[in-house]
């Protein structure tokens, strides 16, 4: 989702609410619960889409390369994600992904950690709805060597002694797993000898030779544009097909029965093909607004999806959903991949101190850390800049995150001011600056592996301080 583009998108809710709600002066009946509906069903299905297409964009190449690679193929991030690299949103800078998609709907696939040691990771296992349904890693299951079946919906049946059933809700699934490196040349090798230890093999090759074969490439597929903006450039009976072809191996979870009997209402039934003529008797013009009025829905969602504080937005409900649809939706369009909150919370920059947007061809931005109040996290924390749309920013230095890693030029009182600004501040401040573009921006917080105890972040002894506006 263009979140830069947030403001035109509001222009449409009250005209088209004005086409639905008028059915005195002619609109069928049933047109405005259609539309409605509508635009629950496309939230719903938001994640499952915006997955898939991730998929296709991450998967559509012959053999692993770079951060792409084929279906049931780990892949291997060797550095940190480039900075025109837009295949996922709110990318980061501590850790290198190791991340593999697989298709568990016919068999399942057996996955095998190395031994870590102390080396902080954890390896979050998506389901097609984005709920992270396991996650094996330093915090849950420690440092030693693991193995995994993944299982699919329905499968049953004896693995292998010494291997751990994981069963997935959806056929598909993302391990997008994510091991700590600082970035130095040292560190990354470190951290590719274990990349280099991980596998994954279809159960029926366990303990076998396997040589997987070469991806399939759709050569038609755009591997250019960013997906959000693929996902919501879909037209309405485009992205409902799309949705029902994709719930016939990711089913519906059984808390969603209501959402269903909706979807039912206007052709989409779990299973079956889209039916179009379901909404074909109603306004065209009227229902080919459903995806701009669900967008609008989603991203201005983020005015509540959280907990407010100090200009800073952030929850404790990401990584498993249940039945709120619009937050999923929402973690989807701006960060999907994220993690549960043991794991890891994700503070977002909203306004300043003042209460305004961050904008650095306007401002100078400084955040204050009193004395040993920095985040607390037992793993690592972290400040990323990112552009309007959730990418990173370029710069001269190219810098995008400071962290727990960084060494900071303190105050005389022991405090930290970082700087959030388009231009150097100059001198010993340069290593406390975090380079904005001349433009809005949105900075975010990452700590990994909370602290579950005061202060935390979690049960709001800590809170993340404002960032103020400066001359």
């Amino acid at each position: 989702m263009r979140i830069r583009l947030t403001g035109s998108l509001l222009l449409l809710i009250p005209i088209t609410l004005g086409i639905v709600s008028c059915s005195s002066s002619g609109t069928k009946p049933g047109v405005e619960q259609a539309v409605s509906d509508a635009v629950d069903a496309y939230i719903y299905g938001y994640p499952l889409v915006t997955m898939n297409m991730t998929r296709k964009q991450l998967t559509n190449v012959a053999t692993p390369v770079g951060s792409r690679g084929p279906m049931g193929q780990v892949t291997k991030l060797r550095t940190y994600p480039a900075v025109d690299d837009h295949a996922v949103t709110a990318p980061n800078a501590d850790t290198l992904y190791t991340q593999v998609w697989l298709d568990v709907s016919r068999e399942p696939w057996v996955f095998s950690i190395p031994e870590m040691g102390d080396r902080y990771y954890l390896m979050p296992m998506l389901d097609g709805w984005t709920d992270v349904f396991q996650v094996p890693g330093k915090r849950t299951t420690g440092g030693k060597a693991q193995t995994y079946a993944i299982t699919g919906p329905g499968w049953s049946g004896t693995l292998p002694a010494g291997v751990t059933e994981y069963k997935s809700p959806t056929g598909l699934v993302w391990i997008l797993g994510r091991i700590y490196c600082t970035g130095t040349p040292e560190d990354y090798a470190a951290v590719h000898a274990l990349q280099d230890k991980f596998s994954v093999v279809p159960l029926s090759y366990y303990g076998k030779s396997y040589t997987p074969l070469p991806g399939e490439v759709d050569a038609n597929f755009d591997m250019k544009t960013a997906v959000r903006d693929q996902v919501d450039a879909l037209g309405v009976d485009e992205y409902f097909n799309y949705l029902a072809k994709l719930m016939k191996t990711n089913p519906p979870a059984a808390a969603d029965a209501p959402m269903v009997a909706k979807m039912v209402k206007i052709g989409l039934v779990p299973g079956q093909d889209f039916d179009p003529s379901k909404l074909s008797g109603f306004d065209r013009e009227t229902i080919k607004a459903v995806p701009k009025l669900a967008q609008v829905k989603i991203i201005e969602h983020l005015k509540e999806a959280g907990k407010p504080v100090n200009g800073w937005m952030f929850t404790t409900s990401a990584g498993t959903y249940g039945t709120d649809y619009l937050q999923r939706a929402l973690i989807t369009a701006i960060g999907l991949g994220a993690n549960r909150p043991q794991d890891a919370v994700y503070p977002t920059g909203l306004k300043d101190a003042d209460g305004r947007d961050f904008d650095a061809a306007r401002n100078k931005y400084v955040m204050h850390f009193d004395k040993g109040q920095m985040p607390p996290a037992r793993a690592f924390w972290s400040i990323t800049m990112y552009d309007a749309s959730y990418f990173f920013v370029p710069n001269p230095l190219d810098r995008y995150t400071l962290s727990s890693r960084n060494k900071f030029v303190t105050n005389t009182d022991g405090s930290v001011d970082l700087y959030l600004q388009a231009n150097s501040p100059g001198g010993v401040k340069e290593a406390n600056w975090l380079p904005a573009p001349k433009s809005k921006f949105i900075p975010m917080m990452r700590l990994y592996w909370p602290s579950d105890t005061s202060p935390s972040i979690i049960d709001g002894t800590w809170k993340p301080p404002a960032i103020r506006a400066v001359k």
